[in-house]
């Protein structure tokens, strides 16, 4: 083995102990959230954004409700939705990402649940095994890439079923018909897998849709 391979092996080996670290501290501080929904949205939206306005209220409705909140901790739309948390004296939460370009966290997260993760992955699963619901609002890559990772974890049954929200029709309505156009008309996807979203601007929709839920699943234990 050369000198090479020998630095990459040991800098692989230092890196599955970064990548527990990150584990153990999510796991351990997290729970104490308890019943949360994770939102998501884009990060360039302004505060004159409706959909700032819509991710705020919706946010502070879930925090009445008793659930914490948890976004990627970043400006826009999950700036949002912690402040709307925080104005609704409910858990705001925060999972943060190591990036070159990312702003400083939002100021409207708890300082106890402001997390910062280095690796994509791990913060996914953040997300995952401590919200019972997911409320996607309209945003980029970033947004489109949760929205997918959880309907991929869900159809496949590696985790089990929680509802995800799609907030604003007029945005969602043309993904929704190439969904409808393109992969199901080929047969990649099957008519049920649409039962495992909710398109809608009913904000309070979504609140009951989550509340009804919770009340038959209130822990994700089994993840």
């Amino acid at each position: 083995m050369s000198s090479q391979d020998t630095h990459s092996h040991e800098w692989d080996a230092w890196r599955l102990f970064r990548i527990l670290s990150e584990f153990v501290d999510g796991f351990e501080n997290m729970l104490s959230l308890g019943p949360s929904v994770a939102i998501f949205g884009g990060s360039q939206a302004p505060g004159d954004n409706p959909h700032y306005q819509q991710a705020a209220i919706l946010a502070s409705k879930i925090a009445k409700k008793g659930f914490g909140v948890i976004t990627g901790g970043g400006p826009g739309l999950m700036e949002a939705a912690n402040e709307g948390a925080q104005t609704a004296r409910g858990k705001s939460c925060g999972l943060c990402i190591d990036l070159p370009t990312e702003e400083k966290p939002n100021p409207f997260i708890d300082q106890k649940y402001l997390f910062k993760f280095r690796y994509f992955f791990v913060r996914k699963v953040m997300f995952v095994r401590y919200a019972q619901a997911f409320v996607v609002f309209p945003g980029g890559f970033g947004t489109l890439d949760e929205l997918f990772e959880a309907l991929t974890l869900i159809k496949t049954k590696k985790i089990a079923y929680f509802p995800v929200f799609m907030v604003g029709k007029a945005f969602w309505s043309g993904l929704i018909e190439w969904l409808k156009t393109s992969p199901l008309h080929y047969k990649y996807i099957e008519p049920e897998d649409f039962n495992l979203i909710t398109v809608t601007d009913d904000l309070d929709e979504v609140v009951n849709g989550i509340v009804r839920h919770c009340g038959e699943c209130p822990t994700r234990e089994n993840f």
